[in-house]
């Protein structure tokens, strides 16, 4: 603290550093199948944001009300973001190409179109009696509640749809925004994937890496019949086409039975398009694939390949990040990330009146952060690679070495009796190494 006179004081927020991160890429595939560390630039490196805070006269102070009184300026770095550079290069963003030279206004109209989801403050609490906030611990989940938004909008309008200001969407829109929305009854709030974190060993308030969001985010897809995903998170390095099949064929139903179809399921989807109840249906997949593309930094070896997922016209983008510095990759400039950032807090919103949400504060309109490839981190996982590099394996049968593979179904979920962080400082009790384990299926 740094005194500012008898009635106040100046709050220091310091950048934190770490060589514990993680990552994750995914991908969104509706037909059937044919971490960075953050480098600040040197003018901020030593940078310290700081803003007038008042307090009590016994210098004691709440947090809630920092954050109120100062919400507008806790994106640390938005006096520091660079415009894109005047250059002829491709800027890749999620399967699509923009020249940049002649095209800024659509590329970056295409960028503020992704849904944009940060931390929030003043939701109910999780689970009745847990934090109200998830700033300082939630930017895992938010980043995997970008990747998934992603993949709803791909789903139900389409990689080509845009986003503009004040204008109305498609009910598909607002029902996607609504599956976020941090309440304990949207499928992807914060509630649901904190306390789903419980059965995979994550406390509430305790910061989750990668692997822990890919698995919350199939398991509460099992809860989803609207959107009806498959999600597969790869094993030991190793993409199962037979798994996936399993996974995402769903049996055709007998002339019988075919007319008893909810209105909200796969097999009635398809017959209000004409397709026959005797052929089978095919869920969309979810593909998210971790890797390590090296030990203590990305092996260079690697980039071309890793940029060369960002072109895909499936590609979801890319989860990476150490503890409370995670972020969605979404393309590149030439060997520049651009990546979302969510760690900006603000206020919790809710559906209006009429049943719609406010949608501004759910798009970021400011410019894109970039960070050079070579500063990610090597955890990270890949969807495609270049054919004269193999970084995963592709293979058609269940290895006979592994444990015979069982389509997961809707989990019991029990969060009675979990244990709250009740303060940040408990988080370096945990050990936040998160490297990329062999996942179960």
């Amino acid at each position: 603290m740094e005194s500012t006179g008898s009635s106040g004081r100046l709050w220091e927020l310091q950048f934190e550093r770490s060589s514990r991160r993680g990552g994750a890429f995914a991908a969104l595939a509706d037909s059937a199948p044919s971490s960075a560390e953050l480098q600040v630039p040197g003018s901020l490196a030593a940078a310290v944001v700081k803003w007038p805070v008042e307090l009590a006269q016994d210098d004691s102070w709440r947090m809630e009300s920092v954050l109120s009184k100062y919400e507008n300026q806790i994106t640390i770095f938005t006096d520091y973001l660079e415009e894109f550079p005047d250059t002829d290069e491709l800027v890749w963003i999620l399967g699509k190409q923009h020249l940049l030279k002649t095209e800024k206004s659509k590329l970056l109209s295409d960028i503020s179109a992704r849904l944009w989801f940060t931390y929030r403050r003043k939701f109910s609490p999780i689970g009745g009696t847990g934090p109200s906030s998830d700033a300082g611990w939630g930017c895992m989940l938010r980043c995997g509640q970008m990747m998934l938004a992603q993949a709803l909008i791909c789903r139900h309008l389409g990689r080509d749809w845009n986003w503009e200001k004040q204008k109305e969407q498609p009910k598909e829109y607002q029902r996607i925004l609504q599956c976020f929305l941090d309440r304990k009854d949207c499928c992807y709030s914060i509630h649901q994937m904190a306390q789903m974190g419980v059965g995979e060993g994550k406390s509430i308030g305790e910061w989750f890496g990668p692997n822990t969001v890919a698995q919350v985010l199939k398991k509460l897809a099992l809860f989803d019949e609207w959107n009806s995903l498959a999600v597969y998170v790869s094993m030991d390095n190793t993409v199962v086409i037979e798994d996936i099949k399993k996974m995402c064929c769903i049996l055709p139903l007998s002339a019988d039975t075919a007319g008893e179809s909810p209105p909200g399921s796969l097999n009635a989807l398809n017959q209000s398009k004409g397709t026959s109840a005797c052929w089978p249906a095919w869920k969309p997949l979810l593909l998210i694939v971790p890797l390590r593309l090296g030990i203590n930094q990305i092996n260079p070896v690697y980039v071309d390949a890793f940029k060369e997922c960002f072109k895909m016209p499936q590609s979801l983008g890319a989860l990476g990040g150490k503890p409370n510095n995670a972020y969605y990759f979404i393309g590149f400039l030439g060997d520049e990330l651009i990546f979302l950032d969510p760690h900006t807090t603000q206020t919790f919103v809710d559906t209006e009146e009429n049943g719609t949400v406010d949608d501004q504060t759910f798009h970021c309109l400011q410019s894109p952060q970039r960070m050079n490839i070579l500063n990610l981190d090597p955890s990270v996982a890949l969807e495609i690679l270049k054919e004269n590099l193999r970084m995963f394996e592709l293979v058609q049968k269940h290895p006979s070495h592994w444990p015979p593979f069982v389509p997961p179904a809707k989990p019991e979920v029990t969060t009675t009796g979990a244990e709250f962080i009740d303060s940040t400082e408990q988080l370096e009790e945990f050990d936040l190494e998160e490297d990329f384990e062999i996942l179960s299926i």
